[in-house]
């Protein structure tokens, strides 16, 4: 049986056990997918202002990749059963699973990797439209320093994001 991975270009490189280098090309990095902070989603998550406790009414933006036939992104290949990949599934709502394997520099195997969805994109783009478009810090700085570790030029592209704001994560029940 091929062993599967998940291509992490995100938050999932900070997820280092059990992964390796690899390059995605024709993609680049972007801040790409949101929530909608307004909502909630069983299961899942909402932000709270650090310094009052508040919910803003923002969409909380993540990265994404894009389609870019001159980049590439460099990333990890994380190794995945069948659970935990049922796990990324439920996790990355914003997202939608693509095989990458033909693309991927590195691999080891089937790769998968979490593309921004239809829904995410499009909450994105209200949200920037509309100014309301935010990063929590803690993703932000997460995903700096874990992409800074394996790929420093990429890492700096991300500094132009939308705006940074302190946000606990909260998980909905």
């Amino acid at each position: 049986m091929t062993a599967a991975y998940v291509f992490g270009y995100g938050s999932l490189v900070a997820e280092g056990e059990g992964c390796h280098v690899a390059t995605l090309r024709g993609h680049r990095r972007a801040w790409g997918v949101a929530m909608d902070n307004r909502v909630d989603e069983p299961g899942y998550k909402r932000y709270m202002l650090r310094a009052d406790g508040s919910r803003p009414a923002v969409f909380v933006c993540f990265v994404d990749v894009v389609a870019d036939p001159g980049s590439v992104v460099t990333g990890v290949c994380l190794l995945v059963d069948a659970a935990r990949l049922a796990e990324l599934d439920d996790r990355e709502r914003n997202y939608e699973r693509v095989e990458v394997t033909a693309s991927i520099d590195g691999g080891r195997g089937t790769v998968w990797a979490y593309l921004g969805s239809e829904e995410g994109v499009t909450r994105f783009r209200e949200g920037v439209g509309a100014g309301t478009a935010v990063v929590s810090r803690d993703y932000f700085d997460a995903v700096l320093d874990a992409v800074g570790a394996i790929a420093p030029g990429e890492a700096a592209a991300l500094r132009q994001s939308p705006p940074v704001l302190d946000l606990d994560r909260v998980e909905t029940p």
